[in-house]
């Protein structure tokens, strides 16, 4: 049985929401950023520009919001499920996403998950600016994040598979022995080897032979 490398977008994959929406919710910007959200992820935008756009309009908020927004967090359907059936074959699972390590660190520590990478948010005394602290992870850092952890864990690309549902995944889930497509946007139901339209993660087990 080979060891899989399963490698996880975070909003409206390995969880239900769209952070940044929840955030911006907090700053009344919450129809503006959610209209740019859903143009990004279907490709119409540049993922790297419309994050900017979107986080600018967080400034001012105070650093409680992201306990307030951590709160709200729910994950999908399974997730356990999935993580629990991958380490018990002895592989791997990871996410890596274009939101931010300030909520995303709490849910995969949480969830035992073996690597996650994402953007930081700038804070200065208690108080978000509206600015990033650091490179973009956009559609091309997961690709190369996907590589490197393929790499630390010592398998081919074959065996790694990428879940994702928006333009942002299409880079890393183009290198990946498998790519599912979860509940997914327009142009990655085109390229995805598989689409997965029930939101239920525990789904990937019977796909890699772990269950059923």
């Amino acid at each position: 049985m080979p060891r899989f490398l399963v490698v996880l977008d975070v909003d409206s994959t390995l969880i239900e929401n769209e952070v940044i929406e929840l955030l911006a919710d907090a700053a009344g910007s919450g129809d503006e950023v959610a209209a740019i959200t859903s143009r990004a992820m279907n490709g119409e935008l540049d993922f790297e520009q419309s994050l900017r756009t979107r986080v600018a309009t967080l400034a001012g908020l105070p650093e409680s919001v992201i306990g307030d927004v951590s709160r709200r967090i729910t994950v999908t359907h399974g997730v356990p499920e999935m993580i629990a059936g991958v380490h018990a074959a002895g592989g791997r699972v990871a996410v890596v996403s274009g939101g931010f390590h300030e909520l995303i660190d709490p849910v995969a520590e949480t969830l035992g998950l073996d690597y996650w990478r994402a953007n930081r948010l700038e804070l200065v005394d208690g108080v978000l600016t509206g600015g990033l602290v650091g490179p973009v992870i956009d559609a091309e850092a997961k690709a190369s994040t996907l590589r490197e952890w393929a790499e630390d864990f010592g398998i081919p690309l074959a065996h790694t598979v990428a879940v994702g549902d928006g333009a942002n995944d299409l880079p890393m889930m183009a290198i990946t022995g498998l790519s599912v497509g979860f509940d997914a946007k327009a142009p990655v139901r085109d390229l995805a080897d598989v689409l997965m339209d029930v939101r239920d993660l525990s789904q990937l087990l019977p796909l890699l032979g772990l269950r059923g």
